[in-house]
């Protein structure tokens, strides 16, 4: 099990670095954030989450496939937007409703380095999306308005008792 950082920590807030040795440590870290995420209850968990500044998420469709992005890229979204409720496991209990791309087409590794692309909608395209923003230094509640982002972090602030102000 590996620790999934909060809100207020710094690694989560960087872009990530681009992976480039593709090793039996590669596979040990994605096969800890599987274990993590699913200990967690989680549909997604990108590499920052767990503290490590590599441009890598996992991802639990909950059909039965889990998959590694590693280097990912979204290169494709569709017109169509689709508001629903996101939650995050670096900010947990707090949940808001984000308007995104209904659906994604995503290039990106696998564990062996092999490109591959892949075209998801639904659960699949919105956890891609998120994840894909923790890469970028982004969380979900980033792409709130400012007024409804100050309420999302003094409800966390307040479910978790942590000092005003203590996140920015």
């Amino acid at each position: 099990m590996l620790d999934i950082y909060t809100i207020g920590e710094e690694i989560l807030t960087v872009k990530c670095k681009k992976v480039v040795t593709f090793d039996s440590s590669l596979k040990l870290l994605v096969d800890a954030m599987f274990e993590t995420m699913d200990e967690a209850d989680g549909v997604g968990l990108a590499a920052p989450q767990v503290g490590i500044d590599m441009r890598l998420f996992v991802v639990d469709d909950h059909d039965g496939v889990r998959r590694e992005f590693i280097n990912p890229e979204i290169v494709e979204t569709s017109m169509e937007n689709v508001a629903l409720e996101e939650g995050c496991l670096s900010i947990p209990g707090v949940y808001h409703d984000i308007e995104r791309p209904a659906q994604v087409t995503v290039q990106a590794q696998d564990m062996n380095g092999k490109t591959f692309k892949l075209k998801a909608d639904a659960l699949l395209a919105r956890a891609i999306q998120h994840e894909n923003d923790h890469l970028n230094g982004v969380v979900f509640i980033d792409r709130l308005d400012e007024k409804e982002r100050e309420k999302m972090i003094k409800a966390y602030t307040k479910k978790n008792h942590l000092k005003k102000g203590s996140i920015k």
